[in-house]
Parts: C-alpha cells; sequence; structure tokens
C-alpha cells in the first residue's frame, strides 16, 4: 500500500511539473516545434497561406477603446497595416511598411520672424511639426481629429533643402529636430525655408 501511494505522489508531481511547462511552451499552428523566441508561430503547409489580421475602417480602428500600444489591424481606408504607436490613453495610429516614394513628407508650415537681426535663433522642427498634426485647424467630414504622426523626435531625419540664404543662415540640426540658425538680414515673411523629414 505505502508502494501504490508513493507511486501516484510520483506521478502526480511530475504530472504537475509536466503541466506547468506546458503553460510557458510556445505556440505553433502547422508546427510541432515553433521558434523559441515566438510567443506564436504560423507555417503555412504548403507554402501558398499568408496570416490575415482584423481589417477594420479607419473610424472603426480610432473608435477602438484603450487599444495596446503595439496593437495592429489592417486599415481598409488608409490600405495599410497600422499600428499603435502611442499609449493606450492616447493611441497615435501610423501605417508600416511605406514605400521610399512616400517615406519623406514636408514639414507643415511655419512662420519665421525674419524681421530683425538675430544669431544663435533656434526652432523646434519635431515639436512644431507634432502640434499640427495633433490640432488641426479643420478636416473633412468623417475624418479623425488628429493625423497620424511619429512619436518621437529621433524617429526622423530633418533636411533644409532650399532657404532664402541672403537672410536665413542655417547653422545646424541636432538628431531630434532642433534647428539653429541665424537672421543675416532683415526681411519679411516673404524669406522662405523648405524642411523635408525623412522616416528613418
Amino acid at each position: 500500500m505505502k508502494k501504490v501511494s508513493k507511486l501516484i505522489t510520483i506521478l502526480c508531481t511530475a504530472l504537475f511539473f509536466a503541466c506547468i511547462g506546458k503553460t510557458h511552451a510556445q505556440t505553433g499552428i502547422n508546427t510541432q516545434t515553433p521558434d523559441v523566441s515566438a510567443a506564436l508561430e504560423v507555417k503555412s503547409p504548403d507554402g501558398k497561406k499568408g496570416l490575415l489580421i482584423p481589417r477594420v475602417t479607419t473610424a472603426q480602428k480610432t473608435a477602438i477603446p484603450t487599444p495596446a500600444t503595439g496593437l495592429i489591424v489592417y486599415d481598409t481606408t488608409q490600405k495599410c497595416v497600422s499600428q499603435n504607436a502611442g499609449t493606450p490613453a492616447v493611441p497615435n495610429w501610423i501605417c508600416l511598411g511605406k514605400d521610399l516614394l512616400t517615406s519623406f513628407f514636408y514639414m507643415p508650415a511655419v512662420a519665421v520672424d525674419a524681421s530683425v537681426l538675430a544669431t544663435g535663433k533656434t526652432l523646434n522642427l519635431y515639436t512644431t511639426y507634432q502640434s499640427q498634426f495633433l490640432t488641426p485647424k479643420k478636416a473633412s467630414s468623417g475624418a479623425p481629429a488628429s493625423l497620424p504622426y511619429f512619436p518621437n523626435a529621433t524617429d526622423l531625419y530633418y533636411y533644409i533643402t532650399n532657404c532664402d540664404d541672403t537672410v536665413i543662415k542655417v547653422n545646424s540640426i541636432t538628431a531630434d529636430g532642433i534647428l539653429n540658425y541665424d537672421i543675416i538680414k532683415a526681411a519679411d515673411y516673404g524669406s522662405f525655408m523648405n524642411v523635408v523629414f525623412v522616416v528613418k
């Protein structure tokens, strides 16, 4: 009787540890050996099938309550895989996988005071862009209240592609978008500066 009781105890203990081991294992669909770095691995047995993620319109996507950071859906309106790069409280939906021709954009218009001579002036290109995208003056009917924007200043490269160099002398641009410049000749707002952002 003692031997049977001891055997049952050993079997129960082994079964317990086997169950614990299973709860930490990866899950595989069409594979018995999912990659150890993956929580879930899906394989196509014939190589002719893909993964279909939830498909929603932009309006449905922006109506998701407290979406997790990193949540991914396919946006049927924008025709892109869209990820919440923000937080659940403040979502920031961005399109992933844009091609090279759409991976740059011009900075929104901003007035640079060139009416008086000055040295070492600064303009935060990133926060200017972010604030305009967060609070546009007007949107078309049914459009989200704000535009998607890149969540970190260092997500972008910053370029001055052209400017009136008789009025503005560009000294430097930091990696996080702080422009340092001098006004070398007083002018009116007819002077210009073209700023291009490139997605890293």
